[in-house]
């Protein structure tokens, strides 16, 4: 029996076509696209089931909510196949390959998001090899994670940034080695995987409703302007801090601005800005002075994956206090410090 793999069309650019204006994503072109392609009828090549969702968006209109509508279009359809495709906008693709892992708990089957800089109706374009290889790897590969596969490289999709916004190398993964390589052969690193773990998937929440948001620190954020972003109903915070999540510790008023929020239950989260490093709160007199006042720190994290934890974590219930503890440990490889 051939392996079946699901692919979710959630819109982007690999199914894009010049609208006059502008790629924009066009209902049904993708699917005419597949089925002109010879290389999908080959024999190594799995089944393909399509579900093009409707509306198609350009990932920057992905709200929590979509994040969700994937994370259930998977769940529903988890026993009749054998691994996952989700097709994607590139330009908040991280946020999502970083939101499922938490919303696809039990997860024993790949799930890979891929797309391309280029759309597949382009002579010259990134979308047909980027999509071969993210089924094969769905289809024939016992990875039990959330990935995104993108220009020859498998990535945990927690560990994921958007690195370049025009070369095929779009993404990267800075604190954790890449899952695979793919050159003339595709070389899956085995022992950087997650264990299966034997459970089955469990349905995804049904809301993501937690208010949160992220904040980079800049030299003369002033405490009025923090306060600002802290008030209600704002629940958690992701604040980018610098170097080793360091902050102006000679800003009593920003401190207590950063006080008074956890003092009400404001989850106050620390990563820092560099795109390689951990944040070690007890380095510096200026991170000691966040720890202080209630902040936590969120390790090696990506700001994106702290962002989407925070809200899964809020919106499943957790209090103020177990969602402190759950930032700070590793629930689906996001942190390894």
């Amino acid at each position: 029996m051939p392996k079946r793999v699901y692919i979710a069309y959630t819109g982007g650019t690999i199914g894009m076509v010049n609208a006059g204006d502008g790629y924009a994503p066009a209902p049904g072109f993708l699917e005419q696209r597949l089925r002109e392609m010879p290389e999908l009828r080959d024999a190594a090549m799995p089944e393909i089931v399509l579900h093009e969702y409707t509306p198609l968006l350009d990932s920057s209109n992905m709200t929590p909510r979509e994040w969700l509508a994937i994370a259930r279009d998977i769940f529903e359809n988890y026993a009749a196949f054998d691994g996952f495709v989700v097709l994607h906008g590139t330009d908040t693709m991280a946020y999502t390959a970083s939101a499922l892992p938490f919303l696809l708990q039990g997860l024993n089957k790949p799930v890979i998001l891929t797309g391309s800089q280029i759309p597949l109706v382009e002579l010259r374009n990134d979308a047909r090899e980027n999509l071969i290889t993210a089924l094969l790897l769905a289809a024939n590969y016992a990875i039990p994670e959330v990935c995104l596969y993108f220009g020859a490289k498998l990535f945990r999709g927690c560990r994921t940034v958007k690195v370049n916004a025009q070369g095929f190398d779009a993404f990267d993964s800075p604190n954790y080695p890449p899952l695979g390589d793919v050159g003339i052969d595709i070389q899956v690193n085995w022992n950087l995987l997650r264990a299966a773990t034997g459970e089955n998937l469990s349905a995804p929440p049904r809301e993501l409703n937690a208010t949160v948001a992220s904040l980079r620190l800049f030299p003369g954020i002033s405490a009025e302007f923090l306060r600002n972003v802290l008030k209600p109903p704002l629940q958690g915070l992701v604040l980018e801090a610098y170097g080793t999540g360091n902050a102006p510790n000679h800003n009593q008023e920003l401190l207590d601005a950063l006080a008074e929020a956890t003092a009400r239950g404001v989850v106050i989260v620390d990563c820092t800005q560099c795109l390689r490093g951990a944040v070690k709160l007890n380095a510096y007199a200026t991170g000691a002075a966040l720890l202080d006042v209630g902040v936590v720190s969120g390790a090696d994290m990506t700001p994106i994956a702290a962002l989407t934890k925070l809200n899964y974590l809020i919106s499943t219930g957790h209090s103020f206090q177990e969602t402190r503890e759950l930032m700070q440990r590793d629930l689906c490889g996001e942190i390894s410090v």
